[in-house]
């Protein structure tokens, strides 16, 4: 079957809420870990991870730090607005955004849009016992510039424009969002976020702040796993995807090419690529992020040896680039997954640049061939998830076995749930 024809209803299992892992357990690396080894099942505890991978491997990490994107404002009326910041739009860039000082601007979703129609919010706060106001203003139709119109249908019609203004000059929006934000913890999880969220939702070697949800197969590491997996004589290398809210977002058409995937943003370093070819493009993934971004970099090298001269905007891989003409998730044009790294990094060099900057809406589904990702380390998912889709891919197809046995050996699932560590 053609892959974009695939039915989302052949994704569909039975998840009891009680499987629904509601909160982390108190020792990250103790959580289970599901072994799926060329067909055959068996489990661990997740700290002996570094006994099951081969010496010398190349293991990808996403660095990505959750920030407290969710605000409530509260309007004269009694009304609550929830303000949701789903990526920066002036400045564009994330590093400059939380420099910002004064003013700044966000796509956003808003809950509770109805209620407002015209007008600022405002909210006070207070930082070192200094007192500040953070004014919020929406702005759409005719008040949207012909760029910032573009940039909001980029983003599929359900995010909206909004303007930040503070008063003091002393006060970046990193700090702001420390101060005003929430945490927004997964929606499955049917609770509000708890301070202790703070902690236990980021990854212990989080850094570049961006994303809305967590890379949450990477919340079994400790310092002490990472320890041992250098011992073990595993590189560890690092690449930033910022997760959108959209990794929630359900498939609701019947067939997945009615499905429209969100974009993400990617940051890759001119090391990641260099240790990618010394391990001739053979990677382990923690997480679905992680593929995500492997993934379409093999895609990003493949349109610079046709495009060398390609702006970075332009190495976006749109979501059905592994499919179109014919090709089916397989290698292009006969273009092997070094060959295509070779190419990044020899465009990093012609125009000077220490790390690649793009965007992906690479969806990985049934008929794709990996071709960097060879072990993939992943929690599980939600029935008829993209996600699911992709740990299908990866697997040949043979997803049930993997989920039917965490089913049946009480398991704990999503994202504060166990680990699986799977070898196709």
């Amino acid at each position: 079957m053609e892959t974009k024809h695939i039915k989302i209803s052949d994704y569909s299992y039975d998840l009891p809420d009680e499987r629904i892992a509601k909160f982390p357990l108190s020792q990250r690396d103790h959580s289970k870990l599901l072994l799926y080894k060329h067909g055959e099942v068996s489990e661990d505890v997740f700290y002996n991870i570094p006994n099951h991978l081969p010496k010398g491997a190349l293991m990808v990490c996403n660095n990505t730090r959750v920030i407290q994107a969710r605000m409530h404002f509260r309007k004269a009326t009694g009304a609550l607005i929830e303000v949701f910041l789903m990526e920066p739009a002036a400045p564009t860039d994330y590093e400059l955004m939380f420099q910002t000082t004064g003013h700044c601007a966000w796509l956003c979703m808003i809950g509770n849009l109805k209620k407002w129609k015209e007008g600022s919010l405002k909210r006070d706060f207070s930082i070192n016992g200094h007192e500040f106001t953070l004014v919020a203003s929406l702005r759409r139709g005719e008040a949207l510039t012909p760029e910032q119109e573009k940039l909001t249908t980029h983003s599929g019609g359900t995010n909206y424009w909004v303007d930040f203004e503070w008063n003091t000059e002393k006060v970046n929006f990193a700090e702001i969002l420390e101060a005003v934000g929430e945490l927004p913890i997964p929606p499955y999880l049917n609770r509000e976020t708890q301070e202790s969220d703070k902690t236990t939702y980021q990854t212990v070697y989080s850094k570049i702040k961006g994303s809305v949800a967590a890379p949450t197969a990477g919340l079994h590491f400790t310092d002490s796993v990472l320890s041992d997996l250098d011992k073990h004589g595993i590189v560890r290398d690092e690449v930033t995807l910022h997760v959108g809210a959209g990794t929630f977002k359900p498939v609701k058409s019947v067939e997945i090419d009615g499905h429209e995937m969100h974009t993400e943003y990617i940051v890759v370093h001119r090391h990641t690529f260099e240790r990618l070819l010394e391990h001739d493009c053979s990677a382990i993934a923690v997480g679905t992020t992680s593929v995500r971004t492997l993934e379409s970099l093999y895609y990003m090298g493949v349109y610079l040896e046709h495009h060398p001269d390609a702006s970075e905007d332009e190495l976006h891989v749109h979501q059905w680039t592994p499919y179109d003409d014919g090709r089916d998730g397989k290698l292009v044009d006969g273009i092997t997954a070094v060959k295509a790294m070779q190419n990044i990094l020899d465009y990093l060099d012609r125009n000077n640049l220490e790390a690649l900057h793009s965007s992906t809406q690479i969806i990985i589904a049934p008929g794709y061939e990996y071709k960097i990702v060879k072990m993939l380390i992943t929690n599980f998912h939600q029935p008829q998830s993209t996600l699911l889709l992709l740990v299908s891919a990866f697997l040949k197809g043979d997803w049930r076995k993997v989920y039917d046995y965490a089913l049946s050996h009480e398991f704990r699932f999503l994202s504060y749930g166990d680990s699986s560590l799977l070898i196709p």
